[in-house]
């Protein structure tokens, strides 16, 4: 059983939550957390990089001047990728470079990732977050209060747009809700910051699956 302190926004231990690893997979799969890092990745890159061949320039195909007889080098038409405007050898091409993992796999990968960050110290359990109105100030205080000073990402029950706008202006702190957590973002920030109600939401769903 991993032993999980909830503390408050001031930074005070209110209680102490119990989580079994068994729910979590008992073990970090890291040959699977590696591949869903590498498909997360492979996602974001855009791969619309393109440039023109020698079929795409416009002009003749005729060879310019006589092969021998004229004392200069030999040369073809001018679209040939040796001629300044012609076209590129080995043209790059759009394409997608994008990876697909079974829905159960990702799951797995989410779970190990949240393990990972369980087993090393680098989740952090707030009683609540409760903005009246984005405050940006007021976040980056309960920060220091939890003592994070890094990158971290914050999972919330539900999408709350007042906690959004204030954590959007600040650099490497992200926002997700619970349901959308995924093994890339979770590795990609050093602290988890998890409510309550989303910590507790995500587990039993866990438990459901």
């Amino acid at each position: 059983m991993i032993e999980l302190a909830v503390y408050s926004t001031d930074g005070k231990e209110v209680e102490t939550l119990s989580i079994d690893e068994k729910v979590l997979g008992e073990t970090v799969r890291y040959a699977l957390l590696k591949q869903a890092i590498v498909m997360y990745h492979a996602n974001k890159r855009v791969g619309t990089a393109a440039t023109k061949s020698r079929g795409m320039i416009a002009g003749s195909t005729r060879k310019l001047f006589r092969q021998k007889g004229t004392g200069n080098a030999r040369v073809g038409a001018s679209r040939t990728c040796k001629r300044v405007g012609g076209g590129v050898c080995f043209a790059k091409v759009a394409r997608d470079f994008g990876k697909d993992m079974p829905k159960k796999q990702r799951r797995l990968a989410r779970d190990s990732a949240v393990l990972a960050k369980l087993m090393s110290n680098n989740v952090v359990v707030v009683s609540g977050l409760e903005f009246a109105q984005p405050k940006t100030k007021q976040f980056t205080s309960i920060l220091s209060s939890l003592g994070i000073a890094r990158s971290c990402l914050v999972t919330t029950e539900n999408l709350d747009q007042n906690v959004y706008k204030s954590v959007r202006n600040l650099q490497r702190v992200d926002v997700t809700p619970v349901n959308d957590l995924n093994a890339g973002d979770i590795c990609n920030h050093e602290k988890m910051l998890f409510t309550k109600d989303a910590l507790m939401s995500f587990l039993k769903r866990d438990q459901a699956n």
